[in-house]
């Protein structure tokens, strides 16, 4: 189902010393194959804050990529699968929560350069518009509220299983992520280089893992 479906395994060559002939080796999937617990996965659902990443990834010094996420996070969702328009989802993010592994570079992202956390201690995604792409994805069309700036960001979310967990909660499972320019929120500061170009890419890639739990009353 959904991405864990899209990897198959495939041959490769690779060739020994001079005169040994080759070797074919397979290539793994890079994951087990997902698990389908329920048929319609209709319902209401809070995040698993745990075992969710809401991350991002931006281009630094035109060379490399650096990748981030916020630690702290809520959201609830309800999923019709039968009248996709009538789905719904509200995450709330602790933006004094981002987290790239470097503290300097964390608190520069806080301060008013970026994210000014003390005057704005949340990011806000509301839905708008929810329709179905296919059996195993939904496109997601949302308003993004960062510093007060409200912009709409759209997002393809596939469906990547539902299983059952050892604790009895019923999991869904999902992944997407978008593009966006930071400036439309007014995340403008930036550095040139000697070199020509930015220091920051204004492209910053958003990326959704998520683990969805069912709330009680479907869990029967």
């Amino acid at each position: 189902m959904g991405l864990f479906n899209r990897k198959t395994t495939a041959a490769t060559t690779a060739t020994t010393a001079p005169g040994a002939g080759s070797v074919t080796t397979l290539e793994a999937p890079a994951f087990d194959t997902a698990t389908s617990a329920v048929a319609d996965i209709t319902g209401d659902y809070a995040l698993d804050v745990t075992h969710t990443r809401i991350g991002f990834s931006a281009r630094h010094a035109m060379v490399t990529t650096v990748r981030g996420q916020f630690n702290e996070f809520e959201a609830t969702a309800h999923v019709d699968t039968a009248n996709p328009a009538a789905s719904s989802a509200e995450v709330r993010i602790k933006a004094a929560s981002i987290d790239t592994g470097n503290g300097d570079r964390d608190g520069h992202l806080r301060s008013g350069d970026f994210l000014d956390v003390e005057t704005y201690s949340d990011l806000v995604f509301k839905t708008t518009a929810v329709s179905r792409k296919d059996a195993d994805t939904f496109t997601v069309i949302g308003d993004l509220t960062i510093k007060d700036v409200t912009r709409p960001v759209s997002i393809d979310f596939d469906v990547t299983g539902s299983a059952r967990d050892p604790f009895g909660n019923l999991r869904v499972g999902f992944e997407g992520s978008t593009t966006i320019s930071r400036k439309d929120w007014g995340l403008t500061w930036n550095a040139a280089l000697e070199t020509g170009g930015v220091l920051v890419s204004d492209k910053i890639k958003l990326e959704f893992d998520v683990s969805a739990i069912a709330l009680a009353a479907q869990q029967a």
